[in-house]
Formats: C-alpha cells, structure tokens, sequence
C-alpha cells in the first residue's frame, strides 16, 4: 500500500517542477521532501526520479502514480463534498483567485451576498492572473479561479478541471481623444501611430492586443506595460496612450474615454470560474459560483 501522503509529494512536485518550489509551498525542506520521495520509491521497487541537469523529472512510472493520485485526490474531494452538504450549516475556508476587472467589478457584491447568506464561510481572495492562477489551482493553492479568455487565443483545457461559463465581457478601443467616426478598423488604423499602454508580454491579453493590431495592419508602439487595467484608463484619460479595455473596468459606472467597438470576432472575452474535477459539487464552490452570477446581474 502507498502512502497517501509521499503520492501527494510526488504529484505536488509534477506540477510546480522542482523540490524547492514543493517544499516552499508545503513549509518543509527540500531534504524532507526529498527523503519521503526516496521513501516512496523504496515502497514503488522502481526509479521515480531521474537527473535533468540540475532538477529532477518525473520518470514514466511516476506519472502513472501521479495519474492514480489524481484519481484518489478527486474521490477525496468529492468525500469533502458530501460531508459538507450533509451539514445544514456552510463553514470552512474558501481560496479564490481573480483576475483584476472580476475582482473589482464582480467579487466585492458576491461576497456581500455570501456573508449575508453564509456569515460562518471564510472566503480567502488572491488577485492573480490566470496564467498564474490556473496551474496554482491544479496544484491546491486555490479552490476556485475566476478566469478569462481571449477571442481568437483559446486557453488549454486540463482533464482535471472543470469550468462553467460565468459571462462575456465586451472589449473596446479605447482612444486618448475622440475622433471622427469610423469602422472598427479604421479606427485601429487611426491610431497606428499612437503610443499604446498593454498588458506585459507573455499574458494572453497582450498576444490577443498585438494579433488585433497586427491583423489590422500596423505594429504597435507599446510604450506602457501593466497588469493594473486602472493605471491603462488614467493614461488614456490623460492623452498618453491608446488601450482595449474591458467594460467590466468600469463596474457599471459610465466610461470615462472615448470608446469604439472592435471587429467582428474580437469583440468580447470569456469570463469563466475553474474548479478541480471533482470540486463543483462542494457548497461552498456551488455558492460562491451562484453569488457571482447573482453579482454579474446586479445594477
């Protein structure tokens, strides 16, 4: 028989990629961690580990225990599930992560609803991009991500979670002065030669921004990079650049900036909330989902 808690060792270091990143995340050292794997390849009779420079990967045996983990981990939570809705009373801890436009548009009413409704559930909030969020929910930092997706750049989909569609958000140009009225390419074009405030490389907002403008038939000057959404409305509002901006930025309030809408089939992203297979049945995930859709339709 396997010890439960080395295959959660071992299936921790499949998804965060070195024995440092696991025992920061668990608050052991590396030696420990380290120790327990050599453990469970004792109790395996096989090699579980093998040298990749200096880091260690998975060996084909490993990944099918991790694959059974997985497995047992999602009976687990389905366990939790069932214990909790056998309770008249919600408590426990809740982690979510959000990206920055659904935590301040959707999130500060769904937690309202939740403390009216729920006052014993302890809801723990992180704002973090899903680039980042989403690994770390398939790791166990989270329970639920509120995440997004941009048209034209589908995000992969693991095996081992499960989304549900919460909305979509309309995506607009966003012009540091008003202009002429145009079609939505013209409009593009019409600011070719502005200076552009977008989201860091490597973030899935900035590869869908340089693809609408590159279609559109200009490279464009990004002079600005943020993850802050706010920080690229006030260099809008103050001239400085040109933006895509969602309308959830402006949480129901009237926008601030010239707006213009965008061509056919990228004029909206994919708002979603992600849990781990096996998760969606929990009350605690089935009521915050509810409280964000309750949020999304309130004034």
């Amino acid at each position: 028989m396997f010890d439960l808690h080395r295959l959660r060792l071992l299936r921790e270091l499949k998804h965060r990629g070195t024995l440092a990143a696991v025992a920061a995340a668990l608050s052991y050292s590396p030696s420990t961690v380290s120790q327990q794997l050599s453990l469970l390849e004792s109790e395996a009779g096989v090699p579980l580990l093998e040298p990749v420079g200096r880091r260690v990967r998975l060996t084909p045996q490993a990944e099918i225990l991790v694959a059974h983990t997985e497995a047992v981990l999602e009976r687990l939570e389905q366990a939790e599930a069932d214990i909790a809705t056998s309770l008249t009373d919600l408590t426990g801890t809740l982690h979510v992560a959000s990206f920055q436009t659904a935590a301040l548009s959707l999130l500060p009413t769904a937690l309202t609803l939740l403390r009216d409704a729920h006052p014993r559930l302890r809801v723990q909030v992180t704002q973090m991009e899903p680039e980042r969020a989403l690994p770390a929910l398939l790791a166990r930092d989270f329970d639920l991500v509120i995440a997004e997706e941009y048209p034209g750049n589908p995000n992969t989909r693991p095996a081992e979670l499960e989304q549900e569609d919460l909305r979509e958000d309309l995506l607009r140009l966003a012009q540091p002065q008003a202009a002429a009225p145009a079609g939505p390419r013209d409009a593009l074009r019409a600011l070719a030669d502005q200076p552009w405030v977008m989201e860091p490389e490597g973030t899935a907002a900035r590869h869908w921004s340089m693809t609408l403008c590159r279609n559109a038939g200009f490279e464009p000057d990004v002079r600005f990079e943020s993850t802050d959404i706010l920080f690229h409305v006030r260099l809008v509002e103050q001239g400085h650049a040109a933006a895509l901006l969602p309308d959830l930025v402006w949480c129901g309030r009237p926008p601030t900036v010239a707006l213009s809408p965008l061509p056919r089939g990228w004029q909206a992203r994919r708002i979603f909330t992600a849990v781990r297979r096996g998760r969606s049945g929990h009350p605690a995930v089935q009521v915050c989902r509810q409280a964000l859709r309750q949020a999304d339709h309130s004034p």
